[in-house]
């Protein structure tokens, strides 16, 4: 127990309740008028605002074994998380996740949970026999991303940097092909996210704040949409980046963890123009670095290699992404209304976050005016934790606010949400909020058909 913790975290459970509340409520008002504009106009293009879902109550082969995982968590998780040594503590918050998100997966069936998720229309898998020549499907990248444009990309495929798509072709050209191995691939890496926010929360904070926040970053309902789409491989890529750079200010191994974490940050960028905002979490673990300059020379080196590869097989990221901004208009992002969308997105949040989250955040918010001298490497461990969660906080508000992702954020903005988790670690009473967390993610994953 983090004898620092009752003195550093406010404590206030009718707050943290009218929080939650104020949560639901943000929810309430999203579901309202979202169906009352797209009954009446259908320019939110989505059939359960403000998720892409429609109602459809089911069970599946996957129900019981949630049922299980999410009991056993909420039970076992807190005593175990801090009982055990660290890295049975991490392969086991590895061997959860994978449990719990598989399990929600196939309460949709194989096909529909898993294997046919990236084979739709408007997925990476239908562009992987484009190619077959990587270099000049690279060079030609570019030519294919409006909607005018001959032979135009499925809409993922489009609006990604190729890095995105390069990951299936390099699955299928090991013989892992096919909407199966593509989405067993996305679970498994994905769920490793959890890992590496444990290592980062370790490093920055303490321990014993990682240990606290091991059963929610297991129990989290954003597992929904982790299983099964690309970007819970995006997830994970982002989350060992951040992990690595955090060893590496640390002093642990600052050459290698800092040259992996920069690797990962240029491979994220390709794969995601969004995750560019990811500059705002890597600068916040910087600013908590104890030893944040002598890995950055190999930071540098290690980001330049993927954007030197990409241009120098043709690939040109920002005349693509300008293009992309073109095609995002040209479809639902030019008839998606911002003024809807730019606080629905937030209701989202809530929902893949769970009740929790909103507690911990509103904690994390009270830690950091409690502290706001002292928020660099000599903070307090839980006023370091609380910077870390909010600077993902306000990545994530950026995004929000660029109007570049109205709609379908439950799985677009899965990279940092996995960053909102660890506040967390800050609630009193675990097994409570980790029920509430349990029974959203049932709920939302038996009542709604995901669009992932």
């Amino acid at each position: 127990m983090n004898r620092d913790l009752p003195r550093a975290a406010p404590r206030g459970p009718a707050r943290d309740l009218s929080a939650v509340a104020a949560g639901a409520l943000l929810v309430l008002v999203a579901a309202l008028v979202g169906h009352r504009i797209q009954d009446r106009y259908g320019t939110l293009r989505v059939n359960w605002p403000p998720l892409l879902a429609d109602w459809a109550p089911h069970a599946g082969p996957g129900t019981p074994a949630a049922l299980v995982v999410a009991a056993a968590v909420v039970a076992y998780g807190p005593a175990l998380a801090a009982r055990l040594s660290w890295r049975p503590l991490l392969l086991t918050v590895w061997g959860a996740s994978l449990a719990w998100t598989w399990s929600l997966a196939l309460v949709d069936g194989w096909f529909r949970g898993v294997a046919g998720q990236l084979t739709t229309p408007h997925e990476y898998l239908r562009a992987v026999d484009r190619f077959r020549d990587v270099p000049d499907a690279l060079r030609d990248f570019t030519g294919h991303i409006l909607i005018g444009s001959p032979d135009n990309w499925p809409a993922h495929v489009a609006g990604h940097p190729p890095g995105a798509t390069l990951t299936f072709v390099l699955l299928d050209r090991i013989g892992l092909g096919g909407g199966g191995w593509a989405g067993a691939f996305c679970i498994t890496v994905g769920t490793t996210a959890a890992v590496a926010v444990l290592v980062a929360v370790r490093r920055l904070a303490d321990e014993s704040l990682a240990r606290r926040a091991a059963p929610f970053l297991v129990l989290v309902p954003a597992a929904v949409w982790v299983g099964t789409s690309a970007d819970g491989w995006f997830t994970a890529v982002t989350a060992w980046a951040v992990a690595l750079l955090a060893l590496a200010v640390t002093g642990h191994r600052p050459a290698a963890a800092g040259s992996g974490a920069g690797l990962l940050f240029g491979l994220t960028v390709y794969l995601s123009y969004g995750l560019t905002l990811f500059a705002v979490i890597g600068a916040a673990v910087l600013l908590l670095g104890t030893r944040r300059l002598r890995p950055l020379p190999f930071l540098v080196a290690g980001f330049s290699v993927v954007p030197v590869v990409f241009l120098a097989l043709g690939f040109d990221w920002w005349e693509a992404y300008r293009l992309l901004v073109t095609r995002y208009h040209q479809g639902v992002g030019g008839i998606r209304p911002y003024g809807y969308w730019v606080w629905a997105n937030l209701a989202c949040t809530v929902l893949i976050t769970g009740p929790a989250t909103v507690a911990g955040l509103r904690r994390c918010g009270a830690l950091l005016v409690r502290h706001r001298a002292r928020l660099a490497a000599d903070a307090a461990p839980a006023a370091r934790l609380a910077l870390l969660v909010l600077s993902a906080l306000l990545a994530l508000l950026v995004a929000d606010v660029s109007g570049m992702s109205k709609a379908e954020t439950e799985r677009i903005w899965l990279p940092f949400v996995f960053w909102l988790l660890p506040a967390c670690a800050f609630l009193p009473g675990p097994r409570a909020w980790l029920a509430g967390q349990a029974v959203l993610a049932l709920l939302l994953n038996h009542l709604l058909l995901t669009g992932w």
